[in-house]
């Protein structure tokens, strides 16, 4: 596995260097004997690489006596849908979600259409170290399946939980970022059938990036503007594999991802009061929804499957992450900013208020993202060395380390998907928060 980068959610590299079609036969092959024999359904994301990947995926998957079906380019959220929708044993979505043009990977899903947890990832990553696997006799190769209409299964069940009708009363005009993602069809049915009026660039998923895409404020400057230009209530942004949404208010100033979970968390807990779950690194502003309908709001450790563990055994109505990403177990256990479009415009709907309105009754928190490369040999003394900075503050070490008081907290913690360290703080102001962020950098060993 040497080059590759391994997470919880799965294998990322560099096409044609670290991620090769030998690779991802490879571990298809491992992934596949871990499925058994059945149905695995195969995906791609927009980028151009995705076409030559999946032919790798699917001969690797039929070698392990896996039948496959091609759904197409689709957002990450369907693929899970689509598993669970057609009884399939588990799906492989070939994705490098918000990593660049050059990156691909491959996100391993069960039987529940979720990502699979840390513990299933392992014994595939172990699986394709070994030098036992098991290769199908020459009259044992399973037939491809026809491709089914994923997409439509997920507008489904997106419209069957939303009050479509009040929506389409309202008149909302929204403009949306796709940016040649796999996200551009899917936000195009959604809000066609809900009655709203969208502005679309991008919409073509073809990877094309007109962007770096990643939906951070920094990569997204020239969005601002034309979301002003365009007269819309509200801005929305999808990452490629579309499992990310970050929103613009109608001025076209940017909101950010943290506001996403928060307000399709107060629309969901408005119909229906219940725990909530969050990672770590996960904004104040939705521990504040949940708190704003007197329910407990639990964190996790960072990764989808993560947060998805703890919403299972906490019986959460919604969860997910500050980077956009809204889980809500009526749609599925994945990350889905197509339910947090429904959520939030319904949210919109029944307040009669715009995006921008509607996020100034929020609490405003500060949130500084860093990022250092370190040894991580050494995170155990920097831990320390952190810890005894702030004798003051709850100390939480399920995921590297967490330091909270009542209005801020800092986590440092070694990245998933990037060979770095990530250092995030939150506080009432920007220069505090960007002051807890200095302060850790400067005890690095």
């Amino acid at each position: 596995m040497a080059g590759l980068i391994v997470s919880v959610s799965g294998i990322r590299g560099i096409v044609g260097e670290t991620l090769t079609v030998e690779v991802a036969m490879r571990f298809a092959r491992a992934f596949g004997e871990q499925l058994g024999k059945g149905l695995v359904l195969v995906g791609t994301d927009g980028r151009p690489s995705g076409r030559m990947l999946k032919h790798a995926v699917c001969a690797g998957l039929n070698a392990s006596g896996c039948q496959t079906m091609d759904v197409g380019v689709v957002p990450t959220p369907t693929m899970g849908v689509g598993i669970t929708a057609l009884k399939a044993v588990g799906g492989i979505q070939i994705t490098a979600s918000h990593n660049s043009a050059p990156y691909n990977g491959m996100k391993l899903f069960g039987s529940d259409g979720r990502v699979v947890p840390a513990t299933v990832g392992e014994v595939v990553k172990k699986r394709y170290e070994s030098n036992s696997l098991v290769h199908g006799k020459w009259d044992e190769a399973p037939e491809e399946s026809r491709p089914a209409d994923v997409v439509e299964k997920h507008v489904e069940k997106i419209l069957a939980v939303t009050d479509v009708e009040a929506i389409a009363k309202s008149g909302w005009r929204v403009f949306v970022d796709a940016n040649g993602g796999a996200g551009g069809p899917i936000a195009t049915k959604l809000l066609n059938a809900l009655g709203v009026e969208a502005i679309l660039i991008g919409e073509k998923a073809d990877g094309n990036f007109t962007h770096e895409p990643e939906p951070i404020a920094t990569n997204l400057a020239s969005i601002g503007p034309m979301v002003k230009k365009a007269k819309v209530h509200a801005g929305f942004v999808l990452d490629p594999d579309a499992d990310r949404l970050a929103l613009f208010n109608e001025k076209g100033e940017f909101l950010g991802e943290e506001l996403t979970l928060a307000l399709a968390a107060w629309a969901r807990l408005e119909e229906k009061p219940g725990p909530m779950v969050v990672n770590m690194s996960t904004s104040l502003a939705s521990e504040n929804a949940a708190a704003r309908f007197n329910q407990p709001c639990y964190r996790s450790a960072v990764g989808e499957a993560n947060v998805v563990d703890l919403m299972i055994e906490k019986g959460a109505v919604i969860g997910g992450e500050g980077n956009g990403g809204v889980i809500d177990p009526r749609i599925g256990w994945v990350r889905d900013p197509f339910i947090g479009m429904a959520l939030i415009l319904g949210l919109m709907t029944r307040k009669k208020k715009s995006l921008g309105d509607l996020a100034k009754e929020i609490p405003l928190f500060n949130i500084h993202k860093d990022k250092i490369d370190m040894n991580r040999n050494s995170l155990e003394i920097w831990y320390e060395r952190v810890a005894e900075a702030f004798p003051d503050g709850g100390t939480d070490r399920t995921d590297g380390l967490r330091i909270s008081w009542q209005e801020k907290w800092i986590h440092l913690r070694p990245s998933n998907t990037e060979p770095i360290v990530r250092v995030i703080a939150e506080a009432p102001t920007k220069e505090e928060a960007i002051g807890l962020s200095e302060t850790c950098k400067t005890l690095v060993p």
